[in-house]
């Protein structure tokens, strides 16, 4: 049985202070964050790794990211797929695809088995995709409504320079996820961590667990996305900015009893570029880990 690792890659190429932030160089040899979490699911068992990108990216994607790492791994079992987030059949003003929902239907031919969703320029951990796996191989084919999903703590997702949007779970006395609330303008205080709001701000426990998008999911849960687009763009209250979201998606099966999903936590610290001013500290927070023996130098070299 595969066990497929999504990579959300659409946005590549949305620029910020003059750069590209995916393909920024945070490694000792130019490796990108995306280096990192490809390595990381193949050394924890992935066997297939789909990328969803933009078709009008595709030449660059293939020249900078594709081609090298099928060529990295080409003395490994994997099998590498390319899906395109189409933009056909948008409405007038809209200038962006509809989500991450939307990105997941538009791969659904390579998903026949279980699944692993993540962001293209997030730092997961090497213990987040170990977990990962060993969900995804345990699932049962056929089974449906039965999903899981990495819960971060709060306090290591946070960035130095500016606030941040995460999705703060509630959980069971068994772990399993309740809800989520998107919150943004999280921010690093002294205390641990707070919400900015416009009359200051509001304290929130450093030890909640988050969502970082990081989803275990089985092929079912592409005929639910199937099934509930449709509806999602008749109830569109803004057409040029409403997105089909995972988180929402999945809290709306969890409210009607369609679904469950066990929260696994994990310790690892996530690492992003947010901010121009985050890839020094994202640098040398992998120049720890490799210090620290977690990864070598060259990052492929152990493959």
């Amino acid at each position: 049985m595969d066990v497929t690792l999504v990579v959300l890659a659409a946005g590549i190429g949305s620029r910020y202070g003059g750069g590209v932030k995916q393909l920024e160089h945070v490694g000792p040899t130019g490796e990108i964050i995306m280096d990192y979490s490809i390595h990381d699911a193949i050394q924890a068992g992935f066997n297939k790794i789909v990328f969803i990108i933009r078709r009008d990216i595709y030449d660059d994607f293939m020249e900078v990211i594709g081609s090298r790492l099928e060529q990295r791994f080409c003395h490994r079992d994997v099998k590498w797929e390319y899906a395109f987030q189409e933009m056909d059949g948008m409405p007038a003003g809209r200038t962006k695809p509809w989500g991450t929902g939307h990105a997941i239907l538009s791969c659904k031919q390579y998903l026949d088995g279980p699944f692993a969703v993540i962001n293209a320029d997030d730092y997961y951990g090497k213990s987040a995709f170990t977990h990962a796996y060993r969900f995804l191989s345990r699932c049962v084919p056929g089974e449906k409504g039965k999903y899981g999903m990495i819960g971060f703590v709060l306090k290591n997702t946070l960035s130095d320079v500016g606030g941040v949007t995460r999705g703060v779970c509630a959980t069971d006395k068994d772990g399993e996820l309740i809800g989520i609330t998107e919150t943004r303008h999280i921010v690093k205080t002294p205390e641990g961590a707070a919400v900015q709001e416009a009359d200051g701000l509001r304290p929130l426990d450093p030890e909640s667990l988050v969502s970082m998008n990081m989803w275990l999911l089985t092929p079912d849960f592409v005929d639910a996305l199937q099934s509930g687009f449709g509806p999602f763009r008749a109830g569109m209250k803004d057409p040029a900015k409403d997105e089909y979201l995972l988180p929402e998606i999945v809290d709306g099966m969890l409210k009607k009893g369609q679904a469950t999903v066990q929260v696994i936590r994990t310790g690892d610290a996530w690492f992003g570029v947010t901010y121009h001013e985050d890839k020094p500290v994202v640098a040398e927070a992998f120049r720890r880990l490799i210090e620290a023996g977690e990864y070598r130098a060259d990052l492929f070299s152990d493959m």
